[in-house]
């Protein structure tokens, strides 16, 4: 049996991905470092990723044949007030898993975001050239920058995604089901433009990416572009719920922090062409979306939650 190391498994994506390779049958061995789980169908082990020289002598521990490499410190507003603490988990952390995977010849997946882009032009390929905007993708692009210096044939995916997260608050999908269920007014950003995919779809495609033996840099996305606005609404009609809720604004109304990449529409014939299929669509994802809530994956997932 085939076993698999996900780092950040409490994570919004390392959760779910967890799961659908237990589905799978494979041998699940997550990583958790802040929040740990109980009555996982996945054996869960504790980790503190900012002691690096830990790393290394964990990893020979658990002899895994593929990581998947989730762990990241992803909040944009938490990086840019500690640049420092964003650097060493994104990037080098993932230089130490890079480097201890290279020289085992364990098969690595390394999760980067679609953030590494300014966001001017949209319609991105592999080949364009970054231009983060934020600390956080400013340490996501270093982290991919490691992964090719240190191990060339490792499977780069830069991602954007939603689902059902451990807390309920992790992702742009739960933040608008929950304020259109509790009838709350919310902002969507009409000027910014994504292609979201749903987190089962996209642990399916980079297990896929995997079993294959891809190697290099792919976009992993929605084949399809949205803005965060229209992606609330159409949230808010799968549901039921008002979409009137949600009020169309800027981005440069809105008084975040850290800066926001505009259009972050990638391109993925790429992968499309290397797996040989259709990546899933908006519709499609947001229906999977509805599917796993009325299938009570939200109540699930907070049960593996330890109280503190």
């Amino acid at each position: 049996m085939m076993r698999v190391l996900v780092t950040g498994a409490s994570g919004l994506l390392g959760v779910n991905l967890s799961l659908v390779l237990s589905q799978q049958g494979y041998q699940v061995v997550g990583w958790v470092n802040s929040n740990p789980l109980s009555n996982a169908p996945f054996l869960v082990e504790t980790i503190n990723l900012a002691d690096l020289a830990e790393i290394e002598g964990r990893i020979m521990t658990v002899k895994p044949d593929l990581i998947i490499h989730c762990a990241a410190l992803a909040n944009l507003d938490l990086a840019e007030a500690n640049p420092e603490l964003a650097y060493l988990i994104n990037t080098d952390v993932t230089e130490q898993i890079a480097k201890t995977a290279a020289r085992e010849r364990i098969q690595l997946v390394h999760i980067s975001t679609d953030a590494v882009f300014d966001g001017v032009k949209g319609g991105y390929s592999e080949t364009d050239l970054p231009n983060p905007v934020s600390v956080y993708a400013k340490s996501k692009l270093a982290a991919e920058r490691v992964i090719q210096a240190f191990y060339p044939e490792a499977i780069i995916a830069r991602v954007n995604f939603y689902g059902w997260s451990l807390s309920g608050k992790r992702s742009l999908a739960e933040f608008f089901y929950n304020n259109l269920s509790a009838g709350r007014q919310m902002n969507g950003f009409t000027d910014v433009l994504f292609c979201p995919l749903y987190v089962e779809d996209l642990s399916k495609l980079l297990i896929d990416m995997a079993a294959k033996h891809l190697a290099g840099l792919y976009h992993v996305v929605s084949a399809e572009r949205i803005s965060k606005y229209d992606f609330g609404v159409a949230i808010a009609r799968e549901f039921g719920f008002d979409e009137s809720l949600i009020k169309p604004v800027s981005v440069q109304q809105s008084g975040l922090t850290a800066a926001r990449s505009l259009n972050l529409n990638l391109n993925t014939d790429k992968l499309s062409h290397d797996l040989g299929l259709c990546l899933p669509g908006i519709d499609e994802g947001l229906d999977a979306f509805y599917a796993a809530h009325q299938a009570g994956l939200p109540g699930k997932l907070m049960g593996f939650l330890i109280a503190n």
